[in-house]
């Protein structure tokens, strides 16, 4: 699974929605293969526009997998992708850890 840090984001969702739909979706469609986004963190503001991104990624990439993260930290990434090798079936989740290593579901 290929890791894509995004880089950082303006700090009001609509104008950091608008960067990564701008910046990095176009190379993100044109990936071959699984994908796990990490997302710089953010507030609970921004969560549905990176789901939503997450979850469209997602279906268009079928069968290849898209997932996304929360973190830019190194111990939280392989863990997150430790967790997807484990379930095959995982696409389309957006994962935030609240601390290194730590996955907490979304509410």
């Amino acid at each position: 699974m290929r890791v894509v840090r995004i880089a950082a984001l303006p700090a009001d969702p609509l104008g950091a929605a608008a960067a990564f739909h701008a910046h990095w979706l176009p190379s993100l469609r044109a990936s071959d293969g699984d994908l796990l986004i990490a997302f710089p963190p953010a507030g609970h503001m921004h969560r549905m526009w990176r789901v939503a991104a997450t979850q469209e990624l997602a279906r268009e990439s079928a069968p290849n997998r898209v997932n996304s993260v929360a973190t830019m930290d190194h111990e939280g990434i392989a863990a997150a992708l430790a967790l997807l090798a484990d379930c095959q079936g995982i696409t389309g989740q957006y994962l935030v850890l609240d601390q290194p290593a730590v996955l907490l579901p979304q509410q």
